[in-house]
């Protein structure tokens, strides 16, 4: 396996130069002020390393076991940095498909695969939206399909949820996290997230009010358990392998957003012909509740 230095610089602008494919009609359903997402995983590639890839496969294995990942078809809907496409890679995946909508994101993944499997002909990366019916059904039926925070983020969640049900093959699972459902708090963060995106002035004046605040109330938390207010930040990566400023700054800015009730998820699978595996919620707190379906056979 190859392995190249995480900081070396790369060009997130424009994957396509590369000879990453787009799909027919690649777009999602655009809302004004949409997210850079593949900006904010670009910067999160510079902190990625050894440690969070390994917590990235851990996370990957307790929610579906090491070996439904091994010698399987992996399809990551929604790549992002390519960080699980890669996790899926080392832990076996016979062959492994990602896309994304946004370009930059193409190329952080597109980045991952050249930095340690630029060999790797079954390994294939994509521009595409989850909600192009045509693309998504040329791409047939996969063992795992996997879309982590992604789906309520094209601006026509229910729609993208419908469109990956049909990648499952008979004997495949469906791995997908979706931001839970609060209520009129969900629709203030929709507020705070359109803002965000109106501009330089509106992003400063929201990573302002809310960056300090985040870290006040992890300090007060931690001062109050008698903890170092540096061990939630090292500690973080043990959650998938991620960067707490990233996601601070993912979930800011993360727009479109749509959310949905735990059961509101769960009635949509079964309707299509899903059986519910396994469920991590939030809590009922901000975040994703996580969902494994794979087919009923009944």
């Amino acid at each position: 396996m190859t392995r190249l230095p995480m900081t070396e610089p790369f060009d997130v602008t424009s994957p396509e130069k590369e000879g990453v494919p787009s799909g027919p009609g690649a777009g999602d359903r655009r809302e004004p002020g949409r997210f850079a997402f593949g900006r904010n995983w670009a910067s999160f590639l510079r902190v990625l390393d050894e440690e969070r890839i390994a917590e990235a496969e851990r996370s990957l294995t307790a929610m579906l076991g090491a070996e439904r990942i091994a010698g399987a078809t992996f399809l990551d809907v929604g790549s992002g940095s390519g960080l699980f496409s890669l996790a899926a890679m080392r832990l076996g995946a016979r062959r492994v498909h990602s896309f994304d909508f946004d370009p930059a994101s193409v190329a952080c993944t597109q980045e991952l695969r050249r930095r340690y499997f630029p060999e790797a002909s079954h390994w294939t990366i994509a521009r595409a939206s989850a909600l192009d019916g045509d693309y998504v059904r040329s791409l047939g039926t996969w063992n795992v399909v996997y879309s982590w925070g992604v789906l309520h983020h094209t601006g026509g969640m229910w729609d993208a949820l419908g469109q990956v049900a049909g990648l499952v093959d008979a004997s495949g699972v469906l791995f997908i996290s979706i931001y839970n459902d609060q209520g009129p708090i969900s629709a203030g963060w929709r507020a705070v997230k359109q803002f965000y995106n109106r501009g330089a002035m509106a992003k400063a004046a929201v990573v302002s009010a809310f960056v300090p605040y985040f870290v006040g109330r992890g300090l007060v938390v931690d001062l109050a358990r008698r903890r170092s207010p540096l061990t939630r930040y090292r500690d973080y990566r043990r959650t998938r392998g991620m960067s707490m400023v990233h996601d601070w700054i993912d979930w800011l800015g993360g727009f479109p957003f749509e959310v949905a009730k735990p059961e509101e998820v769960f009635h949509f699978y079964r309707q299509r012909g899903f059986t519910l595996e396994k469920l991590t919620t939030c809590g009922g707190r901000l975040g994703c509740n996580e969902f494994v379906f794979h087919r009923s056979t009944s």
